[in-house]
């Protein structure tokens, strides 16, 4: 228990640091791409160069090298500085929040939707995460991201959602009832991908945590630079047979 709290105190510290003000100076214009993408979690989404990593500027990257047209889109935007990458600024919009769970998520979800216009393509990142760490119930947990996924496939039948079964945190952090909890949240993520996938909106499982160590991460729960590269790559690996030309 005494692990857990400092799991939970350390996470809470790097999420407040992250936070920005939530509303966005200003207004959020709808992607005209024919793949609109949105990233969509908490802090592993957000990042906060340089004390650590989200993915998905390495995703871009990746992107942008094949030569997919696309369009990152939300209503958040990135404080940090990004390198050039083929001569293209990097497109920071997205929708983490530091801190939120999947409730969070779920109250916000159609508010963002209404700003940012039709999605092509959902980038749902570790559910559930934020729940764990803060002593939620697990069964809301799963709820609230079954919800989450209904009303993005309200607001269009013909999306794709690609949900993590999320990578763990530091092996010295994860006690047995973190362990329990993220073990259990792997399966039932498949589970959630086949019964909540349509004709016309797949929902598609990634799998971030086999093959995922210690040295991908800068502190208890976040990546550094290689742990990014990590999740963009299994993203990309399923984006290749998503994304339209």
């Amino acid at each position: 228990m005494k692990t857990l709290f400092y799991f939970y105190l350390t996470l809470l510290s790097l999420a407040c640091f992250a936070c920005e003000d939530d509303s966005s100076p200003n207004p959020v214009m709808p992607g005209e791409s024919i793949n609109k993408i949105m990233p969509l979690g908490a802090s592993r989404v957000q990042g906060a160069r340089p004390v650590f990593e989200s993915y998905r500027y390495e995703l871009w990257k990746l992107l942008v090298d094949a030569d997919y047209t696309f369009d990152y889109i939300g209503t958040r935007e990135d404080d940090a500085n990004y390198p050039e990458f083929s001569g293209m600024e990097f497109d920071d919009d997205h929708e983490g929040r530091g801190g939120w769970t999947s409730g969070q998520i779920l109250d916000g979800i159609e508010d963002w939707m209404s700003q940012t216009g039709e999605i092509d393509i959902v980038l749902f990142s570790s559910p559930g995460g934020n729940d764990a760490l803060q002593g939620l119930s697990y069964d809301e947990a799963i709820s609230n991201v079954n919800e989450i996924i209904d009303l993005i496939q309200s607001a269009n039948p013909d999306v794709t959602i690609i949900i993590e079964q999320l990578a763990p945190g530091r092996s010295d952090i994860m006690t047995d009832e973190l362990a329990t909890y993220f073990d259990q949240i792997q399966s039932d993520v498949v589970e959630i991908a086949t019964q909540q996938s349509t004709a016309r909106s797949p929902v598609i499982a990634v799998d971030m945590a086999t093959g995922f160590t210690d040295a991908l991460l800068a502190d208890a729960v976040h990546y550094n630079e290689a742990g990014a590269a990590f999740i963009a790559d299994r993203y990309f690996a399923v984006l290749e047979d998503v994304l339209d030309r």
